[in-house]
Order: structure tokens, then C-alpha cells, then sequence
């Protein structure tokens, strides 16, 4: 049954295409005065919006100003608007803790329009129960989501956290850990080629050639080994891997990794 309070575009399911993400390290003007107003929408008085963001920032309040609207209101929209753009992000997760200590229904409602506004604006990132992590493209959500939960729904516990610290990593502010997640990815994929296989002793590089991957697809993974051992582990000077190629190696770990186990029906060897 249709939810008549929901507005017109959900009711009726429209939406518009995801935008290109051009937006990471960063947070518009736009954004920072969606936040503010969202949350105002959403019942968050100003004064309690007020308390969250100066304790995020360490900034005594203005004790001069009073009424909740506009003096405190204002205060708040300035504060947001001036402070450095990853503290924007925290602020967001502090809006929505306390609207969903308030009210569970308005927490979820927060989250749910500022997930719209990320994708109709290309903020690569995304509200995930409270929390702000990175946002990729719909195969790096679909696949790591996937992976982690099929290594956990068939005891690779260790594998899925290898994939949880990735996605931890490539999520971090104000400067993502790219060869972090990098590393953490392929130790996801190694971990579960071993187990899957039999094969404790043996690095990712040496499986390849055994692993049940179609030819020219083993060729290819074993470049992304290459690539993922320079990049992540045998860093160069004047060579740092960017948030693109970081994406581009959790997505085909994780990817690979849920094919292995699919292709074994997820049992563990019995080598």
C-alpha cells in the first residue's frame, strides 16, 4: 500500500539520474545550508542544533543571542557555512543523532533526503544508519555489499572485515586512505582465495593460476595484483594512487571474492 505522507516523487517512485560525482573532498554551499534547513525541517530546534555543531567545532555559542528564530537559527547557518568542509560532514552525523534520539522516524527521514541530495548533486558520499562514508559508483556499493555479506553468511569473518576496513579506509576525512583500502581490499580477496582453496601458505599471486577464473580474466587479475602490491604496498615517491583507482581495486576485489565463493557454493575446502 502506497504511504500517502511520503511526497509526490517518492509516492510515486521518481527520481532523477544519479549526477556524475564531482564532489569529494569538499562541501558546497549548497550542501551546508541543506543540512541546516533539513534538520530544521525535521523538528531539530535551534538550539539544540546550535549545541551540536559549536561542540563539534569547539566554539562557545553567542551568549547574546536568545530567540530561536532568527538569532539562533542564523548563528547556527553561519557556523556551518565557515567551518573547514569535512567538519560539515561531522555535523551532519550529529543532526541526525539527535533527531533520531528524538524521533527513529525523523533520524531515517534525515538520512533518506540527504542521501537524495548527495546523489542529485554528485557529493561522492553517502549516509549509511548515521554514519558518512564514501560513496562510489552503483557496481563499488553493489559489490562490496555483496562480498561482505556473503564472507560473513559463510564464516570468512576475517575476509569481511579486510573489506570493512577498506571501505573504512577509502572513507576517511578530510583525506581518504587509498592505499589503505588498496591493501585491505586485496588481503579481503587473498584471505578468501586461500580459504576457498585450501591454500594458507600461499599468497594471492601465487593462486592465481590455480583459482577457477575464465581465461583472459585470470590475466587480468593477476595485473590488478601487480598493480595493488606497487600501489599499496611498495609505494613510490611522487606516485600516490588517487581515490579512482582505489574504487576501481575494492570493486574487482570484492567482486572477484563473492565469485570464488559462489563458484565453491560458499563450502570451505576440505584440502
Amino acid at each position: 500500500m502506497r504511504d500517502e505522507t511520503l511526497p509526490f516523487s517518492r509516492r510515486f517512485g521518481y527520481r532523477s539520474p544519479d549526477a556524475e560525482i564531482t564532489v569529494r573532498e569538499d562541501a558546497p554551499d549548497e550542501l551546508r545550508e541543506a543540512i541546516v534547513m533539513l534538520a530544521d525541517n525535521l523538528g531539530l530546534r535551534p538550539e539544540n542544533a546550535r549545541l551540536e555543531v559549536c561542540g563539534i567545532l569547539l566554539t562557545q555559542p553567542d551568549r547574546n543571542n536568545w530567540t530561536p528564530y532568527p538569532n539562533i537559527f542564523e548563528e547556527v547557518q553561519w557556523y556551518v557555512r565557515n567551518c573547514p568542509w569535512y567538519r560539515v560532514y561531522d555535523i551532519a552525523e550529529g543532526f541526525y543523532s539527535r533527531l533520531a534520539s528524538q524521533d527513529w522516524d525523523k533520524g531515517q527521514e534525515f538520512e533518506v533526503r540527504l542521501n537524495e541530495f548527495f546523489r542529485e548533486r554528485g557529493i561522492g558520499w553517502s549516509m549509511e544508519s548515521g554514519r558518512v562514508v564514501a560513496r562510489g559508483s552503483e557496481a563499488f556499493t553493489t559489490a562490496s555489499k555483496e562480498a561482505t555479506s556473503l564472507m560473513k553468511a559463510t564464516g570468512r569473518t576475517t575476509a569481511a572485515n579486510e573489506i570493512e576496513e577498506a571501505l573504512q579506509d577509502i572513507s576517511r576525512r578530510p583525506s581518504a586512505d587509498v592505499t589503505g583500502a588498496i591493501q585491505h581490499a586485496m588481503a579481503a580477496l587473498e584471505c578468501v582465495a586461500r580459504d576457498v582453496f585450501g591454500k594458507p601458505n600461499k599468497t594471492l599471486g601465487q593462486l592465481i593460476s590455480e583459482l577457477d577464473i575464465p581465461k583472459p580474466m585470470d590475466t587480468a587479475l593477476e595485473k590488478l595484483w601487480g598493480f595493488a602490491s606497487e600501489q599499496g604496498r611498495h609505494i613510490r615517491e611522487g606516485r600516490n594512487p588517487r581515490f579512482e583507482e582505489a574504487e576501481l581495486v575494492v570493486t574487482v576485489a570484492s567482486a572477484v571474492s563473492t565469485y570464488l565463493l559462489r563458484s565453491q557454493g560458499g563450502q570451505r575446502s576440505q584440502d
